[in-house]
């Protein structure tokens, strides 16, 4: 029998299996972006590792090996990770990003090693900026220098005597002002003040120092940059961010002006960073929100109130139940009243608002978390948080879990505070502070953040102090209480999913999976396997907001 077919019909069989290619080929889906051979964290429910993903229209829509997605997709685009190691974008949970941003024209006195250092950096900033109108500066520490006593404003009344100087300390909650600033401002020894102090020497005559409330009769009258030096200092702070994988931040304490500010330059395409943005609890702030609603978009969430109930420990502005073990007749103080507190708690339990609220001492998160309590009444997903939560008794801990409180914790505060917490509050007491192992455990989830400018913009130095409980030097060996140590997989989830549970956005950022924003970070490094000493100095080589590269390092 012959089985040889005559020519004409081998060519349609030929052709025929031709077109089923092609149609097989075109069933392809087409995608902006397709990235293979890395080894990715997804940070899902079940901590996943996979090869590749694929991104179309600013979000995931594939998570799996390299062969696969290959196999399925057609990208416009295609990134061959050639083994590097993905996360999702980092979100910092607690930071002051247009602070950071407008205070990259001040003075940097992080890290000064004495009162001399601060004013030879003062004396070199005025001279390159011979013709501000104010000499700005921020980040000293008094607990830094040797006697670590805060200092006081002759020697820039002295050097300064024409301009008015203001610097900050590194919490943000105190500041040194020079005699014509208070002039301009009208500070004077009988000024009144509540919740915050002006400092006066043995004689009564003003030192100079102002604490918590008392810096704003000051700051009040530094004059706003315009608009566009505005603009060019946010977007300076946001290459700054995105040079360590930072994709998201939420803001804590912004006014209406500023976030209409950065919401513009995001509309523009300029500003990528994705803003989760705390309100200030101003009158003409809630007029305006609460009447309106929040705000939930990708690019921006206003959602939440930014409260202030105490100062810092290092200035002794904390408030706590027990006095200061350095200070036995000072106990810190609130910066409002309890009645206060409860009336706008209440205010926002009836509304669609969070309450994110600044507890530091143990004292002012005892207060905060009760009057929590009270005004939630058993809503457990308000997603009310407490910031910070640097001292909490173990009395008070069940509180977080038994109300849902979420713990907003920046871990390089533990490791910066060492050195001279236990004197603030006496060995005893230190035990239960910076606890974030029992936060995790009671509350179920971590919000991470940094706090910067008060710390360091980098988140991996927080991931680095959460797991290791170490400085920069890797001091103290074995690390500082390391009880309150949290896991590798957790910190990472503090700056990823969790970070956004606390905001209402786990559904759409903090992983790797179908559906989410494509926002990721590519680096060369192993955060679940590298050594400790390795962790801080590991650098992002790329970050992408929605499928698209916004940095690469040179």
């Amino acid at each position: 029998m012959n089985f040889t077919k005559p020519l004409g019909q081998k060519l349609g069989v030929a052709l025929l299996a031709m077109s089923a290619l092609a149609s097989c080929q075109g069933s392809r889906e087409s995608v902006d972006l397709l990235v293979t051979n890395a080894t990715v964290y997804t940070v899902d429910s079940t901590f996943a590792k996979a090869e590749a993903f694929a991104v179309k229209d600013g979000k995931f829509v594939a998570v799996g090996t390299s062969a696969d997605l290959k196999s399925r997709f057609d990208a416009a685009k295609e990134v061959d990770a050639k083994g590097q190691f993905i996360y999702p974008g980092f979100y910092d949970a607690h930071c002051h990003f247009y602070r950071y941003s407008l205070g990259l024209s001040s003075a940097d006195l992080v890290g000064t090693t004495s009162w001399e250092d601060v004013l030879e950096k003062l004396q070199a900033h005025r001279q390159k900026f011979p013709q501000a109108a104010w000499l700005l500066g921020r980040g000293w520490d008094q607990n830094d220098w040797p006697t670590k006593q805060f200092p006081t404003k002759e020697a820039l009344d002295r050097l300064f005597p024409d301009v008015p100087v203001l610097i900050i300390r590194v919490d943000g909650h105190a500041a040194l002002v020079n005699q014509k600033a208070l002039d301009l401002a009208g500070v004077t020894a009988a000024t009144p003040i509540s919740g915050g102090t002006i400092a006066r020497d043995a004689q009564g005559r003003l030192t100079g120092l102002l604490v918590d409330n008392a810096t704003r009769l000051v700051s009040n009258k530094i004059p706003e940059p315009t608009p566009a030096e505005a603009a060019q200092l946010l977007l300076q702070g946001q290459q700054n961010c995105l040079a360590v994988g930072l994709t998201s931040v939420a803001d804590a304490g912004l006014d209406r002006a500023n976030i209409e500010q950065m919401a513009d330059l995001q509309q523009q395409g300029k500003l990528h960073l994705r803003l989760y943005a705390m309100l200030n609890p101003t009158a003409a702030n809630k007029d305006y929100y609460l009447k309106n609603g929040p705000i939930l978009t990708d690019q921006l969430a206003v959602s939440s109130f930014k409260v202030y109930a105490d100062g810092a420990l290092g200035s002794r502005g904390a408030c706590l139940v027990e006095p200061y073990a350095d200070k036995p007749k000072e106990t810190g103080f609130l910066l409002s009243t309890e009645k206060e507190y409860r009336a706008l708690a209440k205010e926002l339990a009836a509304s669609k608002f969070q309450m994110n609220t600044h507890a530091i001492g143990d004292s002012a998160n005892r207060i905060i978390l009760n009057i929590y309590g009270e005004a939630l009444k058993g809503q457990k997903d308000r997603r009310w948080r407490i910031e910070h939560a640097q001292v909490v008794t173990p009395a008070d801990m069940p509180k977080f879990g038994q109300f849902g409180i979420v713990p907003s914790v920046q871990p390089t505060h533990a490791t910066s505070d060492m050195y001279w917490a236990g004197e603030r509050l006496g060995a005893e007491r230190a035990k239960t502070a910076y606890a974030y192992a029992e936060l995790l455990k009671q509350y179920g989830q971590l919000a991470l953040g940094s706090d910067f400018p008060v710390e360091d913009i980098n988140p991996l130095y927080g991931f680095h102090s959460a797991v290791a409980r170490q400085d920069a030097k890797n001091f103290p060996k074995g690390g500082y209480q390391m009880e309150n140590a949290i896991s590798r997989p957790d910190a990472l989830r503090g700056m990823t999913t969790w970070a956004a549970h606390a905001g209402f956005e786990e559904k759409r950022k903090g992983q790797i999976k179908p559906g989410m924003l494509a926002d990721f970070v590519l680096m060369g490094t192993d955060l679940l396997a590298a050594p400790n000493e390795q962790l801080r100095n590991a650098s992002v080589l790329e970050t992408w907001v929605g499928g698209k590269q916004v940095f690469e390092k040179k």
